[in-house]
């Protein structure tokens, strides 16, 4: 954090699979990893990252435990999971992220994550702490409009269906390897709020909106609930959406090069050291990547001391 903390900076939520075989490893199972894009059998591990103008990593990790595990008291005490260990689902596991780097005093303003992490409780909860999010919603997901607002009404899909083609503006979520990320997005506002209604201690209006984008090439869409201070832009929501980058960079990097899916260990706290390592060690990078590009100083000009003149010798 004393290298990349920024008011304004991001935490991402994500997951990610690490393929294993045989059945004896901590949380092992069949189940659905976007490492894989399909079922197979692997553990699954939740992970917050922070991300702000000054670079990102990893800041908190969680190992998912599937009820096959949590409904196996044997099993769970042969893999040495810490006794009351109860099951957890995904969503549970990125909320207490979220109130663990609110507890730390970690500076940030957003989250954004995919749709395993978009409605409930998460959202309630980032907005009774005053941080923004945008957070993916399944299409068949249904908002309204009030106060004011113009009038929208149905699921996510449907509204989206029915957009002046005039609501459609091409934008850049980031720089990546091939340039802009650009895709079509359109944004409706919901309702504004006040603060107080979550927290009293808070004032000030902020919106609850959808955001939609439109991949260019197919025209798949893609949806988010999002929530933030009142007046904030399109522009400013698609950039902290195109955060999301910043966690799959930390998983692809971590596991090209520090060894994150090189993980032999079995217990529960063999994979927990392995993956606090492997997070201490792309922490390290990212601050050595800050410092070095870093500015250097202004250079000075050296003051030329002028020679002191000899004092006459005393008769």
């Amino acid at each position: 954090m004393e290298t990349l903390t920024d008011q304004d900076a991001v935490l991402v939520l994500d997951e990610t699979g690490l393929l294993k075989q045989g059945k004896a490893s901590c949380g092992v199972g069949r189940q659905y990893t976007g490492s894989a894009g399909k079922i197979a059998n692997c553990q699954i591990g939740v992970f917050a990252t922070y991300a702000s103008r000054h670079g990102h990593a990893f800041i908190d990790r969680a190992l998912y435990l599937p009820k096959a595990w949590t409904d196996d008291p044997t099993r769970m005490a042969a893999a040495h999971v810490p006794e009351g260990t109860a099951f957890a689902a995904k969503p549970r596991l990125a909320l207490d992220m979220i109130d663990w780097a609110i507890a730390a005093d970690a500076p940030f303003a957003w989250v954004p994550a995919d749709s395993v992490y978009g409605v409930g409780d998460i959202e309630m909860a980032l907005r009774r702490a005053g941080k923004g999010y945008v957070l993916g919603v399944n299409a068949k997901h249904r908002f309204g409009s009030w106060g004011g607002k113009p009038a929208i009404a149905g699921a996510a899909e449907e509204i989206a269906r029915y957009l002046d083609p005039s609501a459609w503006r091409r934008l850049s979520a980031g720089e990546g390897t091939k340039g802009a990320r650009l895709h079509d997005w359109a944004y409706c506002e919901l309702a504004d709020l006040d603060a107080a209604e979550y927290d009293e201690k808070r004032s000030g209006l902020w919106t609850r909106g959808l955001l939609i984008r439109r991949n260019i090439a197919d025209e798949d869409l893609t949806y988010f609930s999002t929530w933030h201070p009142v007046g904030t832009s399109i522009e400013t929501l698609v950039r902290v959406e195109g955060h999301r980058w910043a966690i799959e960079d930390s998983f692809e990097t971590t596991k090209n090069e520090l060894g994150h899916d090189h993980n032999e260990t079995r217990s529960w706290h063999g994979w927990h050291r392995h993956v606090s390592l492997v997070m201490l060690a792309f922490a390290m990078m990212a601050a050595i990547r800050r410092h070095a590009n870093s500015a250097p100083p202004p250079k000075t000009k050296r003051k030329t001391m002028r020679p002191t003149p000899a004092r006459p010798r005393q008769p």
